[in-house]
């Protein structure tokens, strides 16, 4: 909670808090509370909004070495592409964008070029929804919105909806929203104290990622929450 104040210049309300942890607005009222009480965060004016007290100083919002968070995920997103068949990337948001910190190519002989170190939008992506879902810091709000295909996400108030769900369900997906004819499903990675730090996904054509109604496949959604829970619990274990 104290490094989403760190990175929140402007302050957070409960429910941002909230949302970005996956705890009860109670839950988080009662630790700002205890917070406030011994001096490490304060209210503004108008008492909906926290950020870090003077006294305590600023964490820094960039807790987490990018090379750490993919040598922790190497192992699990091979063996994620390995089952799947599918490209795996692991990504952060930086900036309003997701930058991919690593990529695994699709087990088989065709021609893929590498991906690590580009962008991708995260209104438009499996992987950018699955972090900008409990992203607190503002990002999660974009004045603009580009469209890449005729099913890109383009109205603010439906991507807060599509957050929404994603917050509920625990995993994102995407179709044909950033590239014609792929699909994808992501999970955010949670490292320390349930912050979420990143996200692994996969993409693959529309007829390999979804059943024959359209929607994206259990198994493969199975496969991917549990290898961000894996890499998760080996960041959480680490510290």
């Amino acid at each position: 909670m104290l490094r989403l104040l760190a990175a929140a210049p402007n302050g957070l309300g409960v429910a941002d808090l909230g949302n970005a942890l996956g705890l009860a607005k109670t839950t988080v009222h009662g630790i700002l509370r205890t917070l406030h009480q011994v001096g490490f965060v304060e209210q503004d004016h108008s008492g909906a909004h926290y950020h870090l007290s003077d006294a305590f100083g600023r964490l820094g919002e960039t807790y987490l070495d990018p090379n750490e968070l993919r040598s922790r995920a190497i192992n699990w997103a091979d063996s994620l592409a390995s089952r799947s068949g599918e490209v795996v990337r692991v990504g952060r948001l930086v900036e309003g964008k997701v930058v991919v910190v690593h990529h695994v190519f699709r087990p088989d002989d065709s021609d893929q070029n590498l991906d690590v170190g580009t962008t991708l939008p995260p209104h438009a992506c499996a992987l950018g929804k699955a972090v900008l879902a409990f992203d607190a810091g503002g990002t999660a709000k974009p004045r603009k919105l580009d469209a890449y295909t005729t099913r890109t996400i383009v109205e603010p108030a439906r991507l807060l909806d599509e957050l929404a769900a994603v917050r509920a369900k625990g995993w994102a997906g995407e179709f044909e929203e950033h590239t014609i004819e792929l699909a994808g499903i992501a999970a955010p990675i949670r490292g320390l104290g349930g912050l979420v730090v990143g996200a692994v996904g996969l993409t693959g054509r529309i007829e390999r990622i979804c059943d024959s109604r359209m929607r994206h496949r259990t198994d493969l959604v199975t496969m991917v929450r549990a290898t961000a829970e894996a890499i998760g619990r080996d960041l959480r274990e680490d510290r």
